[in-house]
């Protein structure tokens, strides 16, 4: 008798396809051009060649120079992912490469998906913003800076998007304006543990703000006919008690890393708690008429992008929380949430110290079923980094339960229409430099090969047959 493995969510023997998804469901992969592409002299700097040129930032120094040299091995890789069977293919363009005449790239780059008949996704910011926004005079201003902070950055951002929109706009149905503004605004203008590095509690919440402005002004020049959405990474908050005080610092932080985002996206007004709680830090002066209105822009799709869930609780005053799933740091990204202590979940955990746990993305699927009926959901992020090794179970089996969870949403009514494997390829990643890999494909970071690991081929199967 065979010992077959099983699911440790249904308890369905893995690969008997016993859990069907939709005939149309997207089956993808993504990526980031920053930490991709490499071909650095062939755009403008960018806030994190910045940040990787700083001591001290970025592990070992690494920089995304070359990063695993898509731009020269684009053509192979696009095959790569045909072989794969892949769907649809979420990448992100570079803003400093547009600026610097480069979008003649991702113009080859779509047709040539188009001919594997694969869909092209465009995310227009997944970071990288240019250097010349961030301390350019132009958007100088009275943070001390430039960049997110300011709203000039949002109009700059609109009329990037309008450039490639002209571009590519008659082939690309699927837009993603921004990839996880929370990571963007609190994780570089408020902890500075990502780029441009900023440790300013008030700049964090202007930048918030103007992140959510640049998606609604980019939603407006972005082509009628296609489907435009953006990519959080909602927080699945949970108390660690269900005492009144620990409940009240979930409210705080769903406050910080959810509703700051989905209140005007979705609702058109940022949560008068949300203020209230804030008010020591900013008067919100920032947010001037109309903006509630102009970020409430119709969506076609929300992304979701989830890891891990995040477990809070009360803390005496000067407690000092961490910034959640990036290790401890001297400032906290949760402005006027000193007395809020952040917890390791149980559990197993990836090599980022993450632990598994995919009912957090069931939660936040249903929430958003609930709180937005009808509107169209993509997993547009969900991966887990482990050893580099090419035979990677641990990675299957973390794909294998968020996947049959994301299943188990679809039957309670969530309205889930694709989902993209963080990532396609190892990769830089971020602070972490060159020290975690999220790949399904291997990349020996000498000779830049690509070799795809276990978890590659098993996802080919599953892509093929949408069976799980």
């Amino acid at each position: 008798m065979t010992n077959t493995p099983t699911n440790t969510n249904t308890g369905t023997p893995r690969g008997t396809g016993k859990l069907r998804f939709p005939e149309r469901f997207l089956w993808g992969a993504a990526t980031a051009a920053f930490q991709i592409e490499g071909a650095a002299a062939l755009r403008g700097p960018s806030i994190w060649d910045t940040f990787c040129r700083t001591p001290g930032k970025v592990h070992g120094g690494d920089t995304g120079d070359v990063a695993v040299d898509h731009h020269r091995l684009w053509r192979e890789d696009v095959r790569l992912m045909a072989a794969l069977g892949l769907g649809a293919y979420r990448f992100s363009v570079s803003w400093p490469r547009v600026l610097a005449g480069g979008i003649g790239f991702y113009d080859a780059l779509v047709d040539e998906l188009l001919s594997y008949g694969i869909q092209p996704c465009v995310t227009l910011y997944h970071w990288d913003l240019p250097q010349e926004l961030e301390t350019g005079s132009s958007t100088g201003g009275a943070s001390g800076g430039g960049g997110w902070p300011e709203r000039e950055t949002a109009y700059a951002f609109a009329a990037y998007a309008a450039t490639v929109a002209e571009a590519l706009g008659d082939r690309v149905k699927l837009w993603t304006t921004l990839n996880e503004p929370w990571c963007s605004a609190f994780l570089g203008y408020g902890s500075g543990v990502h780029a441009p590095g900023r440790t300013s509690p008030a700049d964090s919440l202007r930048a918030a703000h103007h992140l959510n402005l640049a998606h609604g002004l980019a939603s407006a020049v972005l082509p009628a006919s296609a489907r435009v959405g953006i990519a959080l990474n909602p927080s699945a908050v949970r108390p660690l008690t269900g005492s009144a005080a620990d409940l009240d610092a979930r409210r705080r932080i769903d406050a910080l890393a959810n509703r700051i985002f989905t209140g005007p996206l979705l609702h058109g007004a940022y949560p008068e708690d949300l203020m209230e709680d804030t008010a020591a830090v900013t008067d919100w002066s920032f947010v001037r008429p109309g903006d509630e209105a102009q970020i409430h822009q119709p969506l076609g799709f929300l992304g979701v992008n989830y890891y891990t869930p995040t477990v809070v609780s009360a803390a005496p005053a000067g407690g000092g929380p961490r910034a959640d799933g990036h290790g401890a740091t001297a400032h906290s990204p949760w402005p006027a949430a000193d007395t809020v202590a952040f917890h390791q979940p149980p559990g197993e955990l990836t090599d980022m110290n993450w632990s598994i746990d995919p009912t957090g993305l069931y939660d936040l699927l249903m929430r958003f079923t609930r709180e937005a009926p009808g509107l169209p959901l993509l997993v547009t992020e969900n991966g887990a980094a482990y050893a580099p090794e090419l035979h990677d179970p641990q990675r299957i089996g973390y794909l294998e339960k968020h996947l049959a969870t994301i299943h188990r949403a679809i039957g309670h009514g969530a309205p889930v229409e694709g989902y993209f494997l963080w990532s396609l390829l190892d990769n830089f990643e971020w602070s972490y430099g060159y020290s975690k890999r999220f790949g399904i494909v291997h990349v020996d970071y000498e000779t830049l090969a690509r070799t795809p690991r276990s978890s590659a081929h098993w996802y080919a199967r599953l892509a093929r047959t949408g069976a799980l």
